[in-house]
């Protein structure tokens, strides 16, 4: 029996998609029998417990540090004030640390892992260094690039990068270079570069289970062209983009514009369709009344409604996740706007711009503008996007497996 910890940082979806996405396929690489642990906290540790009903003595709640939110997405300066004191219910980010690293202890004390993944999590890095255990860090960035305002967030990066490199192999989740979305988030020294794998995105785009068409697919499939507008991340980001696309929806350049809108939340109350006649309905009652919409706005898309909507749509609209942007422009070859929340995202948009495949939008107006170019410019935005799907790794789950087993057997 190979016994296998996943510490999995509770910041998003995106560690959390990849985690799920490789222990879909990381028995059949594996020549024992397989146990797995699994360690978040927040919203993530909610959903290892719907998704494992049965193995909640395998699923442990460690809380670990995270920034905090704010009213326009997490707050620079109530995380800098957390460092010494208590903020927002979170005690100081000393005491959190020492708390979380003695708690990821126990767990490593009690279950004796034979390798460690850790997706986000570098605690866990220092951990299983110190015990001789094997660990794998699973990550899309590296000492990023910082706009000119946050240079002073990288002595922490610093830090952060060396407890990083303390893995036994770092594997980024995406295309090996010149094809890495992530490409400007990553500054590997020398030193660790021999331990480094690009082991390419974990999302390879296909739908197991496929089920009935639903009522929105249903609604979309015979639409003229739509742009797909996600909201994803955390409560804050999430929250923040919300609004950036309220803002956009109110300017008149948009009125006749159709768009789908995903919330990200599993909530079923999110259920609204707007009319070109100004009434609002259900997406069955929309669906049954063969409504001309002009906008969907759902809590929660199913991975086939995902598929179908991506499958469908002109153009998508996100906040600059990497996981989203693997999906859209690697798979999908779809062209994107960005609106960035975090330097992370800036400098992934930047790229994208960089290569013909997008437009990063540095404000609300300059979202309206993005998305008139591309519809004026589509040809050429296709064409780069077949050259860069031909291009991109979609296999990150299958080589990460392989990693895995490699050193086990070593």
């Amino acid at each position: 029996m190979i016994k296998i910890g996943q510490f999995i940082y509770p910041w998003g979806n995106g560690h959390f998609s990849r985690m799920m996405a490789l222990d879909s396929v990381l028995p059949q690489y594996l020549k024992d029998d397989l146990e797995i642990h699994y360690s978040s906290g927040g919203a993530i540790y909610q959903k290892l417990l719907q998704r494992f009903p049965t193995k909640k003595q395998q699923i442990h709640e460690i809380l670990m540090p995270t920034p905090i939110d704010g009213k326009h997405g997490p707050s620079i300066t109530l995380s800098m004030l957390n460092l010494l004191l208590p903020v927002s219910g979170n005690p100081p980010l000393v005491t959190q640390i020492s708390n979380y690293l003695k708690n990821e202890a126990k767990l490593y004390n009690k279950q004796n892992f034979d390798l460690v993944i850790n997706d986000g999590d570098m605690g866990s890095n220092v951990l299983a260094k110190n015990r001789g255990i094997d660990s794998v860090f699973v990550t899309n960035q590296f000492r990023p690039k910082l706009w000119r305002s946050h240079f002073y967030f990288y002595p922490s990066l610093l830090y952060i990068s060396k407890q990083i490199a303390k893995a036994t192999k770092i594997v980024v989740a995406d295309s090996a270079p010149p094809n890495t979305i992530c490409e400007y988030n990553l500054n590997f020294p020398d030193k660790i570069k021999q331990k480094v794998v690009y082991a390419g995105h974990f999302s390879n785009g296909v739908v197991r289970n496929s089920k009935p068409e639903s009522d929105l697919e249903k609604l979309v499939e015979n639409a003229d062209s739509f742009g797909y507008w996600m909201q994803t991340g955390n409560k804050s980001t999430n929250e923040v983009t919300g609004k950036k696309y309220e803002q956009i929806f109110h300017s008149e350049e948009m009125q006749s514009e159709k768009r789908l809108v995903s919330h990200a939340q599993n909530d079923p109350s999110i259920d609204k369709v707007i009319g070109r006649d100004g009434k609002t309905y259900s997406i069955s009652d929309a669906l049954e009344r063969n409504i001309d919409w002009i906008q969907i706005d759902v809590g929660f898309l199913s991975e086939q409604e995902k598929d179908t909507v991506l499958n469908l749509c002109k153009y998508a609209v996100i906040n600059g996740s990497h996981t989203a942007m693997g999906e859209i422009l690697g798979i999908k070859a779809k062209p994107i706007v960005g609106i960035p929340v975090y330097d992370e995202h800036a400098n992934q948009l930047r790229w994208a711009e960089e290569k013909g495949l997008g437009v990063l939008a540095h404000n609300t107006k300059h979202v309206i503008k993005a998305i008139h170019y591309i519809q004026s410019n589509y040809a050429k935005y296709v064409d780069r996007l077949a050259e860069f799907t031909k291009n991109f790794d979609r296999n990150g789950t299958q080589n990460t497996a392989k990693i895995i087993a490699e050193i086990l057997e070593s």
